[in-house]
C-alpha cells in the first residue's frame, strides 16, 4: 500500500550540518489546514546556525527552511481564505496558542507557545516539524500567507523571513513616521540588502555600514543606498559621529557596538537583528550620556507579514538571489558561512528535489503533512 503521507527532503543528522536525502511523513490535511507543494525555499543564516547546533537547541534529524513559496494543493473544509491552485507562502512560524496577549495583538511570533516551522514540535507535542527543504508541507491556514500578484516566487521567498525581519522594526521603532530620517544598516548581507531597499521605499536616507569598501559600488548603484561608511576608515567614522537617527544591526558575528553608538544622534536607536553565538559587550556610558536606545526585534506577526508582502509587491522589492539546486545545498552552506553570497541562496525545490538522484536515503516516520503527485 502506498503511503499517501510520504514526503521527501534533505536533512541534517548531526552537528556536522551536512544535509542528505531523507524520507519522512507529513500529517494528514486537517479541516483547518492547507497542503502546499513547495516550489522555492530560501536559505536563511538561521538554517546554518540550526543544522550546526550553534545555539545549542537543535534536535536531529532537521530539515531546515522557513522561506517557502508554493502552490496550495489541498485545503481543509474550514478554510475559506485559500483554494487549490493559489500561490502561497509559509514563513518562520506555523502555530501559536491564539489566546495570549501577544496573539490577541497579532504578534503571534512573540507567543510563549509559538511553533516554529522546523526544529520544533507540533502544538499538541505529538510530532516533529520539518521545514521547506522538502517537497510538501501541511500548515494551519492561519499561518499561511498569500503571495501577491507581481511578486516573483523565487526572489520573493526570502521576504518571508529576511523581509519581515527588517520591516517590523522599521514600523515599531518609528522609522517610517517621517521621511528623510537617516538610517544606518550595519552589514550588507541577506538582511542588510533588503533593509536598504525597504528603508529607501519608506523615504529614509540610508547609509550602509561595513568593514570594507568591497560592496560600496553595488550598495549605492544597484541597491540604492545614499552613502557607504567603512568602519575601518577612522577619518570617515569621525566625520559620521552623531549623524544617524537609527541603525539596524544585521551582523550575526561577534562585533563591537561602541563604534555604532557613536554614529547615533541624541535619542538615536540601534536595533539588533543578528544573533551572534556569544553575547556582545554593551557599553552603558554612551547610552546614558546620549539618551540612546538599544532594542531588538524578530520577524513579525501574520498580519504584519502579509502587509509587508503587499508593500514589497507595490514597491517591487525582492531579494537579490542565487538560485541553486537541492544537490548544491552543502556547498551553498559552506559559502554562506563565509558570507560568500549575493545576497540570498534560494533552492529551486520543484525542479531539483529528486529522490531517485541519491544512492543513500535516510528514513524517518513523522506524523506531519501530506505528499502529493500533482505537477505544476
Amino acid at each position: 500500500m502506498v503511503d499517501q503521507n510520504k514526503a521527501f527532503g534533505w536533512a541534517a543528522n548531526d552537528e556536522s550540518g551536512v544535509l542528505s536525502p531523507f524520507h519522512f511523513s507529513r500529517r494528514e490535511n486537517g479541516e483547518n489546514d492547507v497542503t502546499v507543494k513547495i516550489l522555492f525555499c530560501g536559505v536563511c543564516h538561521s538554517d546554518l546556525h540550526t543544522i550546526k547546533n550553534h545555539w545549542g537547541f537543535s534536535r536531529y534529524p532537521i530539515i531546515p527552511g522557513h522561506e517557502i513559496v508554493g502552490i496550495a494543493t489541498k485545503v481543509g473544509k474550514n478554510v475559506t481564505k485559500f483554494k487549490e491552485g493559489d500561490r502561497v507562502g509559509v514563513g518562520v512560524i506555523i502555530g501559536s496558542c491564539q489566546s495570549c496577549e501577544s496573539c490577541n495583538q497579532d504578534l503571534e511570533n512573540y507567543c510563549p507557545k509559538v511553533v516554529f516551522t522546523y526544529n520544533s514540535r507540533s502544538s499538541d507535542g505529538t510530532s516533529r516539524n520539518q521545514g521547506g527543504y522538502s517537497d510538501v508541507i501541511v500548515v494551519d491556514h492561519r499561518f499561511v500567507l498569500s503571495i501577491p500578484d507581481g511578486l516573483p516566487s523565487d526572489s520573493g521567498a526570502p521576504l518571508l523571513c529576511a523581509g519581515i525581519t527588517v520591516y517590523s522594526p522599521m514600523k515599531y521603532y518609528g522609522m517610517t513616521k517621517e521621511s528623510g530620517k537617516r538610517l544606518g544598516v550595519n552589514g550588507l548581507g541577506g538582511l542588510g540588502h533588503i533593509a536598504v531597499k525597504i528603508g529607501k521605499a519608506f523615504g529614509l536616507r540610508v547609509t550602509v555600514i561595513s568593514r570594507s569598501s568591497e560592496k560600496e559600488r553595488e550598495a549605492i548603484d544597484r541597491l540604492g543606498a545614499d552613502s557607504f561608511l567603512v568602519t575601518t576608515d577612522s577619518q570617515k567614522m569621525k566625520e559620521a559621529v552623531g549623524t544617524m537617527d537609527f541603525i539596524i544591526d544585521t551582523v550575526s558575528a561577534e562585533h563591537a557596538l561602541l563604534p555604532l553608538f557613536s554614529l547615533l544622534k541624541v535619542n538615536g536607536k540601534l536595533v539588533a537583528l543578528g544573533l551572534p553565538e556569544k553575547p556582545l559587550d554593551l557599553p552603558i556610558f554612551p547610552l546614558v550620556l546620549g539618551r540612546k536606545m538599544v532594542g531588538g526585534s524578530q520577524i513579525g506577526g501574520m498580519k504584519e507579514t502579509q502587509e509587508m508582502l503587499e508593500f514589497c509587491a507595490k514597491h517591487k522589492i525582492v531579494s537579490d538571489i542565487e538560485l541553486i539546486k537541492m544537490s548544491d545545498i552543502n556547498s551553498a552552506m559552506d559559502r554562506l558561512a563565509k558570507s560568500d553570497v549575493r545576497y540570498r541562496f534560494v533552492i529551486d525545490v520543484a525542479n531539483s528535489l529528486l529522490p531517485e538522484s541519491s544512492a543513500e536515503i535516510l528514513t524517518e516516520q513523522v506524523d506531519h503533512g501530506v505528499s502529493i503527485t500533482s505537477r505544476f
